[in-house]
């Protein structure tokens, strides 16, 4: 039995899955292999994603350092009716690190979304912008229902498992 998936009204739950989206899980690696996961706040803006974070915190060296990593966006468990198909999705990304100076509007999607108070605190301590180009990725809204996608939408394709395997 074969079924149709309505592709517009999911890739619109996918934007929109994006947008209320207000953390990110990074997956970096040592310099000898071993993976490393830490998260972040982020925005995005202009098909890109940005974090701010501390020079003290171990993922910001990886970072620095890295030429590929892979972030990940979580729905709210406590909203999932089943965690096995947990809305998700993951994108391949290249970081680049921008420092603070002349990024005036990535740090005002920052305040709007993260608070204002807490980024002015933020931005006398020791913390400096990561740009996040994002690749193709994976979105899952549940069983039978993944699609390879891109950051803004425009790759949005369904992944059909060949069960014959």
């Amino acid at each position: 039995m074969e079924f149709t998936i309505d592709l517009a009204k999911y890739k619109q739950h996918y934007l929109e899955f994006i947008d209320n989206r207000k953390t990110l899980i990074i997956s970096s690696t040592y310099e000898h292999g071993e993976p490393f996961v830490s998260y972040a706040p982020f925005v995005k803006k202009d098909g890109k994603l940005y974090i701010y974070i501390s020079r003290i915190a171990d993922h910001y060296r990886l970072i620095e350092h890295s030429t590929c990593l892979h972030v990940m966006l979580l729905a709210d468990e406590s909203e999932s009716p089943n965690l096995f198909g947990l809305e998700r999705v993951r994108l391949r990304c290249v970081p680049r690190y921008i420092g603070n100076e002349g990024s005036d509007s990535i740090f005002e999607l920052f305040e709007e979304r993260h608070s204002a108070k807490l980024m002015n605190v933020l931005r006398g301590l020791d913390f400096s912008l990561f740009e996040l180009t994002p690749g193709q990725g994976r979105y899952v809204v549940g069983f039978g229902k993944a699609f390879d996608v891109d950051l803004d939408g425009n790759l949005f394709t369904q992944t059909v498992a060949d069960k014959k395997k």
